[in-house]
């Protein structure tokens, strides 16, 4: 569970994961010893899983992004880890999705054009004797809102009101 001073530190590393240890430790009001020693900790629990560059696809060449809706033709372990691990290989998916309903997986994919789309369709997914069905929707724009770990204080629970037991009142019996 993360406290107070958790929840700050990560809050402030997702609005910026380039700020110093003592830029961080001010903001949070922590000496930057026990700063570093937090975020260290932070990262080995898994919390903090990694920084990462937001690249603009244009620039590296990348003009079509699309959501790819993946049947799978058997629902066994097998068939699953097999496709998930072909997938998890190809530089094409940005993003995959394990997930329930109609479709069994969905990934996000980001190609050059619709030829390479196509391409990749049919010579990474179709091909595959994994894959029963597909259904390819473009992605128009894409904005990635990320998870967000709100830096406010624990609730704390309410405390229980306490109550006075009363003393058994006593009646008089009736005669």
């Amino acid at each position: 569970m993360l406290d107070r001073i958790d929840r700050s530190l990560v809050s402030a590393l997702q609005n910026n994961a380039r700020l110093s240890n003592k830029e961080l430790a001010a903001r949070v009001g922590l000496a930057p010893s026990s700063c570093l020693e937090r975020v260290r900790r932070l990262q080995s629990s898994g919390v903090i899983r990694g920084v990462h560059a937001d690249i603009d696809p244009h620039a590296v060449g990348i003009g079509l992004q699309a959501m790819v809706a993946i049947r799978l033709g058997q629902h066994a372990r097998e068939t699953l880890e097999a496709l998930r691990n072909h997938l998890v290989e190809r530089p094409e998916v940005v993003a995959m999705y394990h997930v329930g309903g109609a479709a069994d997986f969905l990934i996000h994919v980001a190609v050059r054009d619709t030829t390479h789309l196509r391409d990749f369709a049919f010579d990474q997914l179709t091909s595959r004797p994994e894959v029963a069905h597909l259904e390819t929707s473009l992605i128009y724009e894409h904005t990635h809102c990320g998870l967000h770990v709100a830096d406010e204080p624990e609730v704390e629970p309410k405390p229980r009101r306490r109550t006075t037991k009363r003393a058994p009142s006593r009646r008089r019996a009736k005669r």
